[in-house]
């Protein structure tokens, strides 16, 4: 019961709607009738300002962080399968939130909170590319999608220089880059198209 608890926790905590309760609260809005109508953190960026934006961002980085913490001290003794079993939990509860009809945001956030605490390596260099490759094209999609593809190959290298001794934190990266992938699908259209939204460091 105490396990089943924990995944019910972990959900609950990614389904937290940031942006939305935010929007809600500060500006009396549904941030998903603005902007791209995603809750994410992007979005709360361009249609809620830069301190909410950024307030949304942290949290929801956040809940990926502090399930996998909540968790190593209350069963310090669990697999790594257990901690990535609650990390994906998490991520879902962002992606497929219960409190907006199970629909959420993108996972970018909570999977960057997620794979701060398991694999925090490879999540700074994947992080590194994000700032830079934000900071010159102003595409934040971009930005995600080469920070995911940065994650797994910089997993993979760890994975190949210690025999595979993390095999299912590899497996585990490879899933979420994929998804994460996939939920900017158009996005890339747009991307490859020209016609994709920037962000702006005017304000």
């Amino acid at each position: 019961m105490a396990i089943i608890f924990l995944f019910i926790a972990a959900y609950l905590i990614g389904s937290f709607p940031t942006s939305f309760v935010m929007g809600k609260l500060i500006r009396g809005l549904d941030i998903r009738q603005y902007g791209s109508g995603n809750v994410g953190a992007t979005n709360a960026l361009r249609v809620l300002g830069t301190k909410i934006g950024l307030f949304t961002l942290l949290v929801d980085i956040g809940k990926g962080f502090l399930t996998i913490f909540l968790v190593r001290k209350l069963l310090p003794e669990a697999s790594n399968l257990f901690f990535i079993g609650i990390g994906l939990t998490t991520i879902l509860g962002h992606i497929f939130s219960i409190f907006l009809k199970f629909k959420g945001g993108k996972g970018v956030a909570t999977s960057a909170g997620v794979f701060l605490a398991l694999t925090p390596l490879a999540l700074a260099l994947a992080f590194a590319v994000f700032v830079i490759v934000v900071a010159i094209t102003h595409y934040v999609s971009l930005g995600s999608i080469l920070a995911a593809i940065t994650l797994l190959v910089t997993e993979l290298v760890i994975n190949l220089k210690n025999s595979f001794s993390q095999l299912e934190l590899l497996i585990f990266v490879f899933i979420v880059a994929l998804f994460i992938i996939t939920m900017h699908r158009s996005n890339i259209t747009r991307l490859l198209a020209g016609n994709e939204n920037k962000l702006s460091f005017k304000k």
